[in-house]
C-alpha cells in the first residue's frame, strides 16, 4: 500500500480524493499497489462528509508519518505551502502539486532537493491543468530542441475573448458574465492581467532552457484594454484575438510574453475557444504538436494531480523529472524582438497615410464596418522598441495589438 496525504480539501483537493475513489481500481492497477488517502490537511471540519475520519489539523502529524511516501500539495500560493513541501521533500516523501505560483518561485530548488533524496517534485497540473505538457516535455520530447511554446494558458480569459470575437459583448458584460459561471473570481487581476499565463509560461521556459526563468522577468499584458472595436477589426481581417503566452528561441537566446495576439485562421490555436486550452509546442526535429483540452476545472486538474501520484508511486526511490538549475536565465530583450503590428489611429486616412508611411514604411489599411472617426493599419515587421519609436510621433494612436504568425 502507498499512503498519501492531501494537503487542502478545497476544489482541487476534493477531486483528488474524488478521482482515487472512483478510478481506484483501475489507478492501483496501474500502479502495481494500492493508493490509499491517509491524511487529509484543512483548517476546517467536514461532518457531513466521510473524508472527516481521515481530516488533521496539524501538518506535523504528516511530517512524522514514515507510512506516508507521497504528499500532494493543493493549498495554493506561497505559503505556507513552500514550507509544507519543502520539509516534505526533506523527510523524503515525494511531492505532487498543482501551485504554479510555489513552481515558479521556488521550483528549482524543489527539484534540486528531490533529487538529492532520490525522489520526485512533480507538477503537471500547475500549467495546463489537465492537459498533459509538463510529462511530454520531460519524455517524450527529449529528443528534440524546443524553438517554441505558444499557449492559451488561462480558461477565463480565452471564454471572455471567444464571448467577445463572437456576440459583440463588450468586456465589462463579458467579465460579469465569466464570474457568474464560476469561471473568474470576484478579484480577477490574476486572470485578466496575464499573471497566471505568466506564471505557466515561465515554468515551462525554465523546463525548456535548463535555468531559472522568473516571470516578473517575461514581458506581461493582459486583457483588460481590448475593445469591441477590436473584435470588429479582426473580424474584418478574417482574424480573432487570443492571450498567448509564448516562449521562442532567437539563435541562442530566449524570449517571452504574454500579450494578446491577432490569429489568422492558419494558426493552430485560432479555433480554441471557450475555456479550453491549448499549447502548441515546435521542436527542431519533431515539427509541430499541439496539446489541446481542459485548462482548469475540478477534475480534469485533479486527474492531471492523480496521474503524477501514480508515477510517483511507481517510482518511489527513483527520481524521474529533468531538473533545471537554480541560476537565472537573462531573457533576450522583447524590445528587440521583431512582429507586425495592428494598430488603431483616430482620423482619416488620406490625411494620415503619407505621414504614417514616413515612419512605419509600407502599411496596409483596415476598415471596420460601423468603427467611425478612425482606422486601422498593419506594419510590416518591426521591433518593439522600432514601434515605439515610431507611436511618438502619433499622438492619435488608440491602440496596438501584435500579430503572431
Amino acid at each position: 500500500m502507498v499512503n498519501i496525504a492531501v494537503l487542502g480539501y478545497g476544489t482541487v483537493g476534493s477531486g483528488v480524493v474524488e478521482v482515487i475513489n472512483t478510478n481506484g481500481t483501475r489507478i492501483n492497477q496501474r500502479v502495481g499497489d494500492e493508493i490509499a488517502v491517509k491524511y487529509v490537511l484543512d483548517l476546517r471540519d467536514f461532518p457531513e462528509d466521510p473524508i472527516q475520519e481521515k481530516i488533521v489539523h496539524d501538518y506535523d502529524v504528516i511530517l512524522s508519518d514514515p507510512e506516508v511516501k507521497i504528499v500532494v500539495e493543493v493549498m495554493g500560493g506561497i505559503e505556507p505551502a513552500y514550507t509544507f513541501v519543502k520539509s516534505a521533500l526533506l523527510a523524503g516523501k515525494s511531492v505532487a502539486t498543482s501551485n504554479k505560483a510555489l513552481v515558479a518561485k521556488h521550483g528549482a530548488e524543489l527539484l534540486s532537493i528531490a533529487q538529492e533524496k532520490n525522489i520526485n517534485f512533480l507538477f503537471e497540473a500547475s500549467v495546463g491543468g489537465g492537459i498533459p505538457i509538463i510529462r511530454p516535455l520531460n519524455t517524450s520530447l527529449t529528443a528534440d530542441e524546443i524553438e517554441e511554446i505558444t499557449g492559451i494558458l488561462n480558461g477565463t480569459t480565452n471564454y471572455m475573448m471567444t464571448k467577445m470575437f463572437y456576440e459583440g459583448a463588450d468586456y465589462d458584460t463579458v467579465l460579469k458574465e465569466a464570474q457568474d459561471n464560476g469561471y473568474a473570481e470576484r478579484n480577477p487581476e490574476a486572470d485578466v492581467e496575464g499573471y497566471d499565463a505568466c506564471r505557466k509560461i515561465a515554468i515551462l521556459a525554465s523546463l525548456i532552457s535548463g535555468q531559472q526563468v522568473d516571470f516578473e522577468d517575461i514581458y506581461c499584458e493582459g486583457i483588460t484594454k481590448i475593445t469591441t472595436e477590436d473584435m470588429d477589426y479582426a473580424r474584418a481581417m478574417d482574424m480573432t484575438i487570443k492571450l498567448l503566452a509564448i516562449c521562442k528561441r532567437d539563435g541562442d537566446h530566449l524570449h517571452a510574453i504574454v500579450a494578446p495576439y491577432l490569429l489568422g485562421k492558419e494558426h493552430p490555436l485560432y479555433n480554441v475557444n471557450d475555456v479550453f486550452n491549448a499549447i502548441f509546442v515546435h521542436g527542431n526535429v519533431l515539427g509541430d504538436a499541439m496539446f489541446y483540452g481542459s485548462g482548469a476545472g475540478k477534475l480534469p486538474t485533479a486527474s492531471a494531480v492523480v496521474s503524477d501520484v501514480v508515477e510517483e508511486a511507481k517510482n518511489l526511490n527513483r527520481n524521474v523529472m529533468t531538473m533545471w538549475k537554480s541560476d537565472k536565465l537573462e531573457l533576450f530583450p522583447i524590445g528587440e524582438t521583431k512582429k507586425k503590428f495592428f494598430v488603431r489611429i483616430r482620423g482619416e486616412e488620406a490625411a494620415l497615410k503619407a505621414h504614417l508611411e514616413s515612419e512605419f514604411g509600407a502599411i496596409e489599411i483596415v476598415k471596420a464596418e460601423g468603427v467611425e472617426g478612425e482606422f486601422g493599419f498593419i506594419t510590416g515587421k518591426i521591433s518593439e522598441n522600432e514601434y515605439e519609436e515610431h507611436a511618438k510621433e502619433f499622438p492619435a494612436i488608440l491602440s496596438r495589438i501584435r500579430m503572431e504568425g
